[in-house]
């Protein structure tokens, strides 16, 4: 009996195990041709791997000697600095490695809650919240936030992490069209009908440099009832007099009701993300932001290097703030001047616009041998058609530094018959 149940069991198991074999070798061949459709459309996109600490001279695997790195978001030049670095390490013997805990279990220390204190107090607003990453703070916010009561007004070029976010409430979703007021204004007219009214952006866009024009949204936003929501990442630091930001910049910090920003460029580069504005919408986050609630806490070491980071910033009295905005003037400058299209306003993001995705990536191979490290852009993370190398400029960058940088693109540019 147990012979005929073995042979059975057997029998009955064959077909299972061709099923899932089966299943499994259909998923393969969906994979391969998904996979060789992006190596054919030359939108393959290869990770190089860095072997040293982030900065302006970096070494990259395989290839002997120096190379300069022009597209890291370390606007400020603090991911590597020595004061940076050694408060991670003391903040690692002080608090150990992690914290192997949500924040509302027993993951909140010390150092989390004055991190907290401290960016609300850069920032001006009333309270923080710190997220694993701004994506997450993104993914957290709107759904936490936004019911079917509600509206959301997108610009249609913003951050993918804050489409992501947008996606997962329930409010009514508008999209307006790039920096179009007029466009803006017709979609707060069509949203009178909701309870909360919520105009979400980029203050700086990060494929293309440009800036939000906040105080015409501020504007709109208070003649139509409706809160302003901008993601600050790549602002964060060193946009506006102080480096608090596009809200600084423009002049409607007090306008601004919702700012979400990083530690991961600016401000040490290591990762986390927050959400700073008034205390009862971060009490509301606390208990309903699933990337909060579910997610362990920052590492002692990310936040004291972000802390440091922070401290390094407000005590700098602009100097960081200064220098970049001259480099990025310097570049923005002779590119232009030698016949490349730069896209954006001045801003350390100096999108070198091309339009084809092979010529980019091939462009910024031949950069690589010319030892500048930068990467070609194309879809999906910018349109089909406009594709681009972005530039990306740090206050550790010398003047030497740039001047390399251009004649490389030059020479690149002249040899794929780009410039004259």
């Amino acid at each position: 009996m147990w012979a005929v149940g073995f042979w059975r069991a057997a029998a009955w198991a064959a077909p299972r195990g061709r099923r899932a074999h089966s299943a499994l070798a259909q998923l393969s061949g969906i994979l391969e041709a998904e996979l060789e459709g992006i190596r054919g459309s030359g939108l393959w996109k290869d990770e190089r791997v860095i072997a040293s600490p982030q900065g302006s001279h970096i070494h990259v695997d395989g290839i002997p000697g120096g190379i300069l790195n022009f597209c890291a978001n370390n606007y400020l030049g603090l991911s590597s600095h020595p004061e940076v670095i050694q408060a991670g390490v003391q903040t690692l013997k002080d608090f150990g490695s992690g914290l192997s805990s949500t924040r509302f279990i027993c993951g909140t220390q010390t150092i989390h809650k004055n991190l907290e204190a401290k960016l609300a107090r850069f920032h001006k607003r009333e309270a923080a919240i710190l997220f694993p990453s701004c994506f997450d703070a993104n993914a957290g916010f709107f759904e936490a936030l936004l019911t079917p009561e509600d509206a959301v007004l997108s610009d249609e070029l913003n951050h993918a992490s804050i489409i992501d976010g947008i996606r997962l409430c329930k409010a009514h979703k508008y999209r307006y069209r790039h920096l179009d007021m007029a466009d803006l204004e017709v979609k707060l007219q069509e949203a009178q009908k909701h309870r909360l009214r919520l105009v979400a952006t980029d203050g700086v866009f990060s494929m293309d440099g440009d800036i939000a024009p906040l105080q015409d949204i501020c504007r709109l936003a208070s003649q139509y009832g409706a809160l302003v929501f901008v993601d600050e990442c790549h602002a964060t630091g060193f946009l506006g007099p102080t480096g608090r930001g596009t809200d600084e910049l423009l002049g409607v910090m007090d306008q601004v009701t919702v700012i979400n920003s990083t530690l991961g460029k600016a401000l040490g580069g290591a990762a986390g993300g927050y959400t700073t504005g008034p205390e009862a919408l971060v009490s509301l986050l606390r208990q309903r932001a699933r990337p909060y609630m579910f997610s362990n806490s920052l590492p002692p070491a990310v936040v004291g290097c972000a802390s440091k980071a922070l401290d390094l910033l407000m005590d700098d009295n602009s100097t960081l703030i200064q220098s970049i905005a001259a480099k990025t003037h310097r570049f923005r400058s002779k590119m232009q001047a030698a016949g490349f299209t730069i896209a954006g306003a001045d801003h350390p993001i100096c999108p070198v616009m091309l339009g084809d995705a092979r010529l980019a990536s091939c462009m910024a191979d031949d950069m690589l041998k010319r030892g500048i490290f930068v990467i070609g852009f194309s879809y999906p993370v910018v349109p089909k058609g406009k594709a681009r190398i972005r530039v990306q400029i740090s206050t550790v960058h010398t003047e030497e530094d740039i001047d390399r940088c251009v004649d490389a693109f030059v020479e690149v540019g002249r040899l794929h018959g780009v410039v004259p």
